[in-house]
């Protein structure tokens, strides 16, 4: 397959105007110079050699720092250029991911399908607006990226880059050229592209940031089978975690997680510290069926300590300050946001109307909670707030009164009741 024209099986290439059914998909005759979204992995290594030879292009390379753990941004820029790269910009954006895409997930207890706290789809709009930026920076005329047709990354990226810059074109090589793990294993060979791991496809598609990381294919496709063990490379195992639980306390002002037992940290450090803490004690496997926008049924092995933690003391300290008919109505608006977030609808007002209400919601979510952590729980074990809906003396069995005189109580419960009793009357007369 040494000729990009061709398929692996020797037959012609479509042209890519064939598939062209948008107005921001790129006609080859206006390809000139590509921004490419690069993480140094397979498919976009296989994508910088490729758009270079298919369109004659001049290509831009882009990495996003988002806190994915382990990763060396030096080699993956030096990869970039060896491969020919026009540049390679490696962006820093830890703190305005971790600001203004993590905490508003923090304030609507963002998930997904009840497991997925979103670490994925909340970094692509934020990188997919850098590449937007870059390519202006660069005088790209077209945006690449790697995602197939069966994820919803590609719609969370390109509905960004159509929303934000549409004067720009995108193209996603991988969608088209009908290569398998094992046909990009042997472009590789061809071409002199290194590929990290060795020549053998990985076993997993990978993706990952400081909010969690994500594991799929292969084996996790059985649904009759338990995860191998070398899915897990972030969290450890429950069974192998330490036998002594271990108390933590999280401060939070304003719905923003400021202090980890006492210490105060910025948000981007904290995260980490509690990444750490979560993996030493198996805290946040999540195995997860999920219902993709794209119409795919899927399963997901997801390790999202941080995001176990926080969510579960956030949503604690929430209930705590706010009254049952917020504590009611809020899980419906938090459910929506997940989903505006997770269908690559991240531009859509509505979100920003929810994000209103949201921060109002959360200008009451202050204070303490202790969770326990052992062996893949964690459990709120104390919470503390100054403005706590709660009355000690009313919760308990003593007679102190207070706000409350339990001699309403009977006159409150014929009331309450009426409409329900008098139906139950005319539906058994």
């Amino acid at each position: 397959m040494s000729d990009p024209n061709t398929q692996p099986d020797g037959s012609p290439d479509q042209s890519p105007a064939e598939f062209i059914t948008t107005s921001y998909e790129a006609h080859p005759d206006q390809v000139g110079r590509v921004l490419l979204l690069y993480s140094g992995g397979l498919d976009t290594s296989v994508m910088l050699h490729w758009i270079q030879a298919k369109y004659n292009a001049e290509v831009v390379a882009l990495t996003v720092n988002l806190g994915q753990p382990k990763e060396d941004f030096d080699v993956v820029k030096g990869k970039a250029i060896d491969l020919g790269a026009l540049a390679c910009e490696v962006v820093d954006a830890r703190e305005e991911f971790a600001e203004h895409y993590v905490l508003p997930a923090i304030k609507a207890n963002a998930q997904y399908g009840g497991g997925y706290p979103l670490f994925t789809a909340l970094g692509r709009p934020l990188i997919a607006k850098l590449a937007v930026e870059y390519a202006r920076k660069h005088g790209c005329d077209t945006i690449a990226h790697g995602c197939t047709g069966k994820g919803n990354d590609q719609v969370r990226i390109e509905a960004t880059v159509a929303t934000l810059a549409p004067e720009l074109k995108v193209i996603a090589p991988v969608r088209n050229w009908r290569m398998g793990r094992q046909e990009e294993i042997e472009y590789c060979r061809e071409h002199g592209i290194p590929v990290a791991g060795g020549t053998e496809a990985p076993p997993y598609s990978i993706d990952d940031n400081m909010w969690g990381r994500s594991s799929e294919g292969k084996s996790i496709e059985d649904l009759n089978s338990a995860p191998e063990d070398d899915v897990f490379q972030l969290v450890t195992p429950p069974e192998r975690a330490p036998d002594q639980a271990e108390e933590i306390e999280l401060d939070f002002e304003q719905g923003r997680p400021v202090a980890l037992n006492g210490e105060h940290l910025g948000l981007v450090e904290l995260l980490e510290r509690l990444t750490d803490l979560g993996c030493k004690h198996g805290v946040g496997i999540v195995d997860h069926i999920e219902d993709r926008i794209v119409g795919l049924k899927v399963r997901d092995i997801y390790e999202v300590p941080a995001a176990t933690i926080v969510l579960a003391a956030h949503k604690e300290l929430e209930k705590l300050v706010c009254t049952s008919h917020q504590n009611l109505f809020k899980p419906q608006l938090d459910g929506q946001w997940a989903f505006l977030a997770y269908a690559g609808l991240w531009w859509e007002p509505l979100r920003e109307d929810l994000d209103a209400y949201m921060e109002n919601v959360n200008k009451q979510v202050t204070g303490k909670i202790a969770i326990k952590l052992y062996k893949g729980n964690a459990t709120v074990i104390r919470r503390s707030s100054p403005n706590a809906v709660y009355d000690q003396d009313l919760a308990g069995f003593s007679e102190s009164g207070g706000l409350f005189s339990q001699q309403a109580s009977p006159g409150f419960i014929e009331l309450w009741s009426l409409q329900s009793r008098m139906a139950y009357r005319v539906r058994n007369r």
